[in-house]
């Protein structure tokens, strides 16, 4: 139903007052409801929560709420009961005039459906006017030759209220002169006259006093009164007559305060003063009447002050002429106000969802719209639209109401807030527009898992560190928001040489940095691989993982560790045995190093610290070769010693010594036969103690040996073992004698120049031993008593500081 705005005193038409501005037609499913006017603040209007199918106390929880516009607000929602109530006074007459019926649109929103209900609510007429008229006391002047049956109108009674409680019937006073009556207009209005029934003497009486009594049809009904008094004059011929019975006149709304808009003219054909005519307003609403001014003598009607198209666009009056003689004449004045695009569109906000999550589905309502223009026709045809970039449109809802909806899938982390303009803008010439702003923020969602710079890291650090060291810092970016991008770092359970990873390293779970829990040792690690996880703290959290390869970096922290020759295990001295007819570059032995580190603290050198005969032996730089640097000649001693020094290349650079004793002779015999030539040394202390040291191993030896005999003999009597006990005889018959003095040292001399020596790649070392040169002689069973003394130590002393610093390696 369309709508148009009028007030009381647009008398002639029949409008429909609208509160809340131009309403469209009403969607499918709206409610209607009626209440009295006048009903008391909270008064019952109807149960909403029922017809919009929630239950009672439902109406918060989905953000049931009226959106309608309007400058007073005449319903509420009342929470606790789930109905719709009176806001306050509600007075029909002041809402809709005398237009039946009263309807006050409203709309309800449902927030979390988002949905727009259309509510139509008649307000119901009571008796709460009486008829009233605009004066208390009229006059009316009679000619004193006016003819019976001569009507003269009288000023109609007003009642705002309508159907039987408006204005039904007029009353007169009795009297012998006049009666009364009632004519009904084309609009219906009841226009009382009154009519001359008997002649008038002015000498007789000059003035009668009537009461006309105006009455409506409530129950109880109410009426009014106005005096009328009948003022009989002299005779005058003519009555004013006017140009035209109706004037009409068009005038725009932005017409200026005292604009001509017309000018009214009646005539009098009386000659004299009875030709004078003087205007007045004879019926002009009380609203009406300070908009309009007329001029007494000239019949110019003009404006007062502005005039509002959208207050009221259609104004009815009368206006009367009389003449001195009393005699009327009367006209209407009907003057239409052109609507001007004087207003701009209004946008207002009834509701918005504001923050919105950014994986919210295209077509989600974000906000709802009410767009009203003031203005009539096309001033007042709104199009509303929304710049095309933002990924937002508007669609029509009811009536004047429009919805803000997503048509693309929002990212929090590209817009994390949209200003959206909404134009609004009316097809006047020329058109008017408004621009409303709506800040809507994005809320964010854990889409987003942390993510790292790079796809894996290493890191360095020097062994022998210090527990709690700082090694590496890790940092992962989340460009979530809150706690989705609060990122923990872990790191991954495994295990180290049966050891947890905990146990060797940790990280701190705020800041990413790792932490050495222990001292590295490059010689036993070298590197650790591991798994670093950095975890958003979102719901359900998410998460990325990064390799970090942690290097061990080696020190110089291990001295080169001397592999041969070793201390022999049975206690005894090892002696190299050098023959005389060795020639110069003889291979002697080799001093076999190794060190745990590596890289350049691994590369090894040697060189010949200390000889008993400089000049007799040379040491290689790089393989530790002992070697005869000339021939050897009779007069060379026996025993030579030689200290080997060895060092890496490491900073500071470690080192280590070996002491070489060298027996120069062509076979162990002569060794044996050298010995008796050595001297004891001068120290009696020392020499007392060797002594008793050989004997000591002597005494040993013989006991083992005749115990092996015994074992031996009991073995003979078994014949099934005899092949058995020849086999090891000649086995511990061809044993050749070596170049040790000792029988572990033999064994373990003619082992290690027997085979291929293969060391670390980090030592450079690589050795191949040849066969030694020795002798064939046998040691007899008969000779053991001799062997068993010489395969004792054999102590060369120089002197005691010598003596007690001597190492023997294999």
């Amino acid at each position: 139903m369309a709508a148009r705005k009028n007030y009381r005193g647009c008398s002639g038409l029949v409008l429909l007052c609208a509160l809340l501005g131009n309403l469209g037609e009403m969607g499918r499913g709206q409610i209607h409801y009626s209440v009295p006017e006048e009903s008391d603040k909270g008064s019952f209007v109807g149960d909403i929560s029922k017809d919009l199918g929630l239950e009672s106390q439902e109406l918060t929880k989905h953000g049931v709420r009226i959106v309608s516009r309007g400058r007073t607000q005449l319903f509420a929602l009342n929470a606790r009961s789930g109905s719709l109530v009176t806001a306050g006074r509600i007075d029909r007459e002041e809402l809709c005039a005398q237009s039946a019926p009263c309807l006050v649109n409203l709309n309800i929103l449902v927030e979390d459906k988002g949905t727009l209900w259309g509510i139509e609510i008649e307000i119901t007429d009571i008796n709460d006017n009486n008829p009233k008229f605009q004066v208390e006391n009229l006059e009316v002047k009679v000619n004193e030759i006016a003819a019976p049956g001569t009507r003269y109108p009288l000023p109609e009674a007003v009642d705002p209220d309508v159907g039987l409680n408006s204005l039904q019937n007029y009353q007169l006073s009795s009297n012998h002169h006049f009666s009364l009556d009632v004519q009904t207009g084309d609009d219906g209005t009841i226009n009382p006259e009154l009519v001359l029934e008997r002649a008038l003497d002015r000498e007789e009486e000059a003035a009668h006093h009537l009461v006309l009594i105006a009455s409506d049809g409530g129950k109880p009904p109410r009426s009014s009164t106005v005096h009328i008094q009948v003022t009989v004059l002299d005779t005058n011929d003519n009555a004013p007559v006017f140009a035209q019975p109706i004037y009409r006149v068009k005038v725009p709304e932005n017409v200026p305060p005292g604009t001509l808009l017309l000018t009214v003219s009646a005539s009098d054909p009386d000659e004299g003063t009875n030709g004078e005519v003087a205007y007045k307003f004879w019926k002009i609403s009380e609203k009406q009447s300070p908009l309009f001014q007329l001029n007494e003598d000239t019949g110019e009607i003009s404006t007062a002050k502005s005039l509002d198209y959208e207050e009221c666009a259609f104004y009815e009056m009368e206006i009367q002429a009389e003449d001195v003689g009393a005699l009327l004449g009367r006209t209407k004045v009907l003057i239409s106000v052109e609507d001007v695009n004087d207003n701009r569109p209004e946008v207002t906000i009834t509701s918005l969802f504001s923050p919105v999550l950014e994986n919210t589905l295209p077509g989600t309502i974000i906000a709802f719209l009410s767009v009203h223009d003031r203005d009539s026709g096309k001033n007042g045809q709104v199009v509303c639209y929304t710049p095309d970039h933002l990924p937002f449109q508007l669609e029509k809802s009811i009536d004047n109401y429009y919805r803000l909806v997503t048509c693309k899938y929002l990212d929090r982390e590209k817009f994390s807030m949209y200003n959206i303009t909404v134009m609004a803008s009316d097809l006047g010439t020329p058109p008017l527009s408004t621009e409303t702003h709506i800040a809507l923020h994005v809320a964010d969602i854990n889409d987003n898992p942390p993510t790292f710079p790079h796809a894996s890291y290493s890191a360095y650090i020097p062994e022998n560190n210090p527990r709690g060291a700082s090694i590496f810092s890790v940092t992962a970016h989340d460009p979530d928001n809150g706690n989705n991008a609060q990122v923990t770092y872990s790191l991954t359970k495994d295990t180290i040489m049966g050891a947890p990873l905990s146990s060797y390293v940790s990280i701190n779970s705020d800041t990413g940095v790792l932490y050495a829990l222990r001292s590295f040792d490059y010689e036993q690690i070298r590197d650790l691989q591991l798994l670093v996880t950095a975890s958003d703290s979102g719901d359900p959290p998410l998460s990325s993982n990064v390799s970090l390869s942690l290097f061990i970096l080696d020190q110089n922290d291990n001295a080169p560790d001397i592999l041969y020759p070793v201390l022999p295990t049975d206690g005894s001295t090892g002696v190299e045995l050098a023959p005389r007819s060795a020639e110069p570059g003889y291979l002697v032995t080799k001093v076999v190093v190794v060190d745990r580190d590596s890289g350049q603290n691994a590369w090894l050198s040697y060189r010949l610290l200390k000889a008993s005969e400089p000049g007799l032996f040379a040491v290689g730089l790089h393989t530790g070769e002992v070697r005869t640097a000339r021939a050897l000649l009779d007069r060379d001693a026996l025993k030579q010693s030689l200290v080997v020094a060895v060092q890496d290349h490491g900073q500071p650079p470690l080192s280590a010594t070996v002491l070489l004793t060298i027996a120069v002779a062509d076979s162990i015999p002569d060794v044996l036969a050298d010995l008796g030539s050595i001297r004891t040394p001068a120290n009696s202390d020392d020499a007392d103690l060797t002594l008793y040291l050989v004997v000591a191993v002597a005494v040993v030896s013989c006991i083992f040996l005749a115990f092996v005999i015994v074992l031996l003999a009991l073995r003979l009597w078994r014949w099934h073992k005899s092949s058995l006990l020849q086999a090891s005889s000649s086995e511990l018959a061809g044993l050749p004698a070596s170049g040790f003095v000792g029988v572990e040292g033999v064994q373990a001399f003619l082992k290690t120049y027997s085979h291929e020596v293969s060391l670390t790649s980090d030592s450079r070392s690589h050795v191949i031993f040849p066969q030694p040169n020795y002798a064939d002689t046998l040691i007899s069973q008969e000779s053991c008593e001799k062997n068993d003394s010489l395969l004792t130590s054999l102590h060369f002393h120089e002197s005691r500081d010598e003596a007690a610093s001597v190492k023997w390696v294999q």
